[in-house]
């Protein structure tokens, strides 16, 4: 059963799923397919565009798949897509992509919390945190299991890896390799994860692996570019470290010092 506000705005074309429910005031366009269970809150508006995937909850005055704010967009027909079990918060905006990709893409049990911002041709991995008032250039790549915490800005065309925390405050604008925390005034690499290691159940084995990348890239002494090397001839059998060498050689922008 769908149950609709007498006072949303809901398309005739859009497309909505078993057991969806639309706030007061919301607006729903065309061009639009909302999957099962999910919740649309009041004074939202999903543009076109938008795919949003099962149990998602969007809480109330969202802006979901606006048009981007590129000068470069002549109104091709692009997307925003949401995955399953995602929870959008109040007054977020999340814009959808431009030719360059064609969409934005946010992934499974994403959190984007009150004020953020999200815009075109971002990719967005599953299991992402993202705090109260982020703002999130185009084109940024964060993966899984990363948190951005409160306030945070992100330059367009960063890349952040996974099992990453970015703390409260700071402008990002290197590329964050995986399993790090970043802070600190100038902005540095500030050790390992070892919360969201033990949170996830990283094996021993994993965990000193992990350590071992890391003495080579930031406590060797090595500029990056020696450090890879050093990686690949002495570690070119470990999955992990070929997984960080990886990251570090698809780096556009940098990679955040110590």
């Amino acid at each position: 059963m769908v149950e609709i506000h007498p006072t949303a705005l809901v398309s005739k074309n859009a497309k909505l799923g078993e057991n969806v429910s639309v706030g007061a005031y919301s607006i729903i366009h065309d061009d639009v397919v909302i999957g099962n269970d999910t919740s649309i809150g009041c004074n939202s508006v999903i543009y076109n565009g938008a795919r949003i995937g099962n149990n998602v909850k969007i809480l109330n005055s969202a802006s979901v798949s606006h048009i981007p704010q590129d000068k470069k967009f002549n109104k091709e027909p692009s997307l925003l897509i949401i995955g399953d079990n995602s929870i959008i918060c109040d007054f977020t905006t999340l814009h959808r992509g431009t030719e360059a990709t064609g969409k934005t893409q946010i992934g499974k049990d994403v959190i984007i919390s009150q004020y953020s911002h999200v815009a075109h041709d971002c990719v967005i991995a599953d299991s992402v945190f993202i705090g109260n008032m982020v703002q999130i250039g185009g084109h940024v790549e964060i993966d899984t299991f990363s948190i951005i915490e409160n306030f945070t800005q992100i330059h367009q065309f960063c890349k952040v890896g996974k099992f990453v925390t970015l703390q409260m405050s700071f402008k990002i604008t290197m590329d964050i390799p995986p399993f790090v925390i970043v802070g600190g005034k100038p902005l540095r690499f500030s050790g390992l994860n070892s919360k969201l290691f033990e949170k996830y159940n990283f094996s021993q084995n994993k965990i000193d692996s992990i350590n071992r990348i890391y003495a080579i890239l930031y406590y060797s002494g090595l500029n990056f570019s020696h450090a890879k090397e050093k990686l690949k001839s002495t570690m070119a059998d470990d999955e992990t470290a070929m997984e960080v060498l990886e990251f570090l050689n698809k780096s556009t922008r940098g990679i955040i010092g110590k």
